[in-house]
């Protein structure tokens, strides 16, 4: 199967720009992400559990407020390992369905996320065949899961002839920057066939290096900084107060500033 073709962010990207996509998982994100100059989202619930699929009423909610960003969704059905049963690869489907059939305002791109390995480590190629003939036209992203596995290079053609658009990655190690040999290889082998995007400890300080020494033509992040905690005391023995982490404009203007050489 050929791949999907890149998308124009993409394009855009390697002709001298970085794209920028922001994880997250609420509306108010979506917008401040959008105003501080990313070009890119990924809507998640669950950040804590690394990401499970958002409700449509959330992504409902971002495509009627966002007006000129990509909006991947991830579809994951659950934490923990990425092997899914027949049931959970049925629940990818559905919610691939539903998502396609939510409105999408001009200026806006759909797409979504998945990863689904075998129980022995590699790409579930069967299952992702389903789930990119699912998605249809919409860009497919191969998330983390693909650090997971053996032979990278290898893996990159796997989900170039599967027709994925997009594979995020730290080359297979805790981080980006030191994953950056490995990443610049990627890049080179996928050419024009996949957008190749850097994730894992990408911050404003060293997103510029790690563009300069891998040549990706975008990043991935989580622009967060804590929420205050209310003052309020609890009249109560049980409390839901708990830390909080939002989507916030200074991470993100920075990150997109320091790719820019501004």
């Amino acid at each position: 199967m050929n791949g999907h073709p890149v998308p124009s962010a993409a394009r855009a990207a390697r002709s001298g720009g970085t794209t920028v996509e922001i994880c997250l998982d609420d509306v108010q994100g979506a917008l401040i992400a959008q105003e501080c100059g990313a070009a890119r989202i990924e809507v998640c619930a669950a950040l804590s559990e690394g990401g499970l699929t958002p409700s449509t009423g959330l992504l409902s909610a971002i495509l009627t407020r966002v007006s000129r960003l990509e909006v991947s969704v991830l579809v994951r059905p659950r934490a923990g390992n990425f092997a899914y049963s027949a049931a959970e690869v049925d629940v990818q489907l559905a919610d691939i369905d539903a998502i396609r059939a939510l409105p999408v305002p001009n200026g806006v791109r759909l797409g979504v996320v998945v990863g689904p390995l075998r129980a022995d480590g590699s790409v579930d190629t069967d299952v992702l065949q389903r789930l990119v003939a699912a998605a249809g036209d919409l860009p497919v992203t191969f998330h983390k899961a693909f650090d997971t596995l053996q032979d990278l290079p290898g893996a990159l053609e796997i989900l170039i002839d599967a027709g994925v658009s997009r594979v995020l990655t730290s080359g297979g190690a805790r981080s980006a920057l030191e994953g950056a040999p490995v990443l610049a290889d990627l890049v080179a082998r996928a050419g024009e066939r996949i957008e190749v995007m850097a994730g894992g400890g990408v911050r404003a300080h060293n997103a510029a290096d790690l563009v300069a020494r891998t040549a990706v033509p975008a990043i991935h992040l989580r622009a967060a900084e804590p929420v205050p905690a209310s003052s309020a005391p609890s009249s109560s023995a049980v409390s839901y107060d708990t830390p909080l982490l939002a989507t916030a404009c200074g991470p993100v203007h920075a990150v997109v500033a320091a790719v820019a050489g501004r």
